[in-house]
């Protein structure tokens, strides 16, 4: 491979960013469904293959771009699972087609937003400028805002509106915390490009004013954790999930989230090295932990079933979040583990979900029993994903969540036992919401699945693998990356 990268015209971090903005405009304008979709499929694949490219690739290091050890996995890990959404997504939304929820128009729409999003949070994942970052995130909210409302059913509007107004707001925060962290830096490296530069700042994170710069992160965690998801951020996430196309719901949570909690984590890092900053690690904690709490007790509450797992998505963010506010090689390494696998299990659980509501007709769990006797296939794939994001064994989230407990006791034990306590909450309700889906007498319509099962079964297979072992050289990288974060 590394013959074939040095015979590109152009560095696969280029290309990660090139194609999904090529592709935008072609499929912007390309009426014929199937066309779309496939194209769609092609540009999400290219993609994949440039960010597997920069695995062997020389890493960049730039004013505005940077392929260093903490983003290039994550980079991989976009790709792959915008790629399998697209798959997913091309059968899914033909069935919207075919039933009148959606028109041609609305799908050229559909298609060309999906690269945009693919293409922005690309963007952050490799912006090394924190303004560009900045950019990123702002462009794939606006996109995934877009597609969210795209049903046009005053439900979906509700809800692209309110994720428009909380996530401006939040990216309006950020956008200040990022205006401080340069005014803070320009007066140690100097105006300019150089000071909006992560690497050069973190460089000099020592020398910073650490009042300003502690000043800087309350704006930048309240902006960016409102992405995030982490409570009491949260409002716009469930309504988004819910309205939008299940496809956005499962690059929502299975992507999103990770790359603005990236974005937090990139800042964190350059308090970890100013002495005088104030304790990141504790409100870490305390916002994980709080987030864990409330979505654990909220998803007993719940009525529509993508409601139930945007609060499950709230739940898991707030694990990472904690993880990583305990820090330490350890802990670091169970908060990327456990980014990687909710971001493969909840998007298999997303596809499972819109199987399930294309076939019942309905997304609401109260007419949704009985799928092991009128879809025993979907309920297997259903079942195994709420045993795996549920955290039993053998699947990573057991792993993930294994580790930090275990290093959570030695560090904050009252902590790690509010943890537990949260942990084990969430898996009540979501076993309860298991057996009222699969088991019991079937309920509602039961149409025949039109959407592939590739895409389910390929991610939850790899969360199984990961349970079981994990390739030296992806543990090799999450020990590199959990030892930068500090």
């Amino acid at each position: 491979m590394t013959d074939l990268v040095a015979a590109l015209p152009l560095p696969p971090v280029a290309l990660v960013l090139l194609i999904p903005a090529l592709a935008i405009p072609v499929l912007a304008v390309i009426s014929n469904y199937r066309l779309g979709a496939g194209l769609n499929v092609l540009a999400s694949g290219l993609t994949l293959a440039a960010g597997l490219m920069l695995l062997v690739a020389p890493r960049v290091r730039g004013d505005f771009l940077i392929v260093d050890d903490f983003n290039i996995f994550l980079v991989v890990l976009t790709a792959f699972v915008g790629f399998s959404t697209s798959v997913y997504s091309a059968s899914y939304i033909g069935h919207e087609l075919d039933i009148g929820r959606l028109t041609p128009v609305f799908l050229r729409f559909y298609h060309a937003m999906y690269q945009a999003m693919m293409g922005a949070m690309n963007l952050a994942l490799v912006s090394n400028n924190i303004g560009l970052m900045w950019v990123g995130l702002e462009v794939a909210t606006l996109a995934t805002v877009m597609m969210v409302g795209l049903y046009r059913t005053p439900e979906a509007i509700e809800a692209a509106w309110k994720y428009f107004i909380l996530g401006s707001v939040g990216i309006g925060l950020a956008f200040f915390g990022t205006i401080l962290i340069y005014m803070v830096s320009s007066s140690v490296i100097g105006g300019g490009v150089p000071a909006m530069a992560w690497d050069q700042i973190l460089v000099n994170a020592a020398k910073l004013e650490p009042r300003l710069l502690s000043l800087a992160f309350v704006f930048l965690l309240v902006g960016y954790g409102t992405k995030v998801g982490l409570a009491p951020f949260h409002a716009w996430l469930p309504d988004a999930h819910a309205e939008g196309p299940t496809p956005i719901s499962a690059v929502l949570s299975g992507l999103l989230l990770n790359v603005a909690l990236y974005a937090l984590l990139r800042f964190k890092m350059v308090l970890a090295g100013n002495a005088g900053a104030i304790d990141v690690g504790a409100i870490m904690m305390t916002l994980g932990l709080v987030s864990v709490l409330f979505a654990a007790l909220m998803l007993y509450r719940r009525r529509d079933i993508k409601r139930l797992f945007a609060y499950s998505s709230i739940e898991h963010m707030g694990i990472a979040t904690f993880a990583f506010g305990i820090g330490g090689p350890l802990a670091n390494f169970a908060g990327l583990l456990h980014m990687s696998m909710h971001s493969l299990v909840k998007s298999a659980i997303f596809f499972a979900v819109g199987h399930i509501a294309q076939a019942k007709g309905t997304q609401r769990l109260a007419d949704l029993g009985g799928l092991s006797a009128t879809h025993p296939m979907l309920a297997v794939g259903f079942a195994l994903g709420v045993v795996a994001i549920v955290g039993l064994p053998p699947f990573g989230v057991f792993t993930s969540e294994f580790l930090l407990i275990s290093i959570a006791f030695t560090h904050q034990p009252i902590l790690t036992v509010i943890l537990v306590v949260g942990l084990l909450v969430a898996l009540g309700a979501l076993l309860l919401r298991l057996q009222q889906v699969v088991f019991g007498e079937p309920r509602g319509k039961a149409d025949p699945v039109e959407a592939s099962y590739v895409p389910l079964f390929v991610h939850l297979a790899l969360a199984l693998v990961a349970g079981l072992w994990l390739p030296e050289a992806l543990v090799r990288w999450f020990r590199s990356v959990a030892s930068l974060l500090g």
